[in-house]
């Protein structure tokens, strides 16, 4: 199993749209794939910003290439991430899965 893990930045007044945003339509997105294991939106405020890692988990990254492209590290965006993001972030990190609670 793999790991996927996005970060983005948004503006600590537009954090709770975007957090609806990416409940409402991100997180269906991932869950819709076949493959896809799971999918969780952290959220963390420092200052005037707010923090948001997408940690999604698929089967293997054929699986994710299916859902993100090619390459596989490339960032997946929304049209609606420009109105909120403060910097689009090219790449995401992956990680083998080795244990699970």
């Amino acid at each position: 199993m793999i790991a996927r893990r996005w970060h983005g930045i948004v503006p600590k007044d537009k954090a709770d749209a975007y957090l609806k945003l990416m409940l409402d339509v991100a997180i269906p997105d991932y869950r819709s794939v076949a493959g896809n294991r799971g999918a969780w939106c952290l959220r963390r405020a420092e200052g005037d910003v707010v923090h948001f890692e997408m940690l999604t988990f698929w089967d293997n990254l054929d699986v994710i290439e299916g859902f993100a492209g090619t390459p596989v590290d490339a960032a997946k965006y929304y049209d609606f991430d420009d109105d909120f993001l403060i910097e689009k972030e090219a790449h995401v990190l992956h990680f083998e899965v080795n244990g699970t609670l």
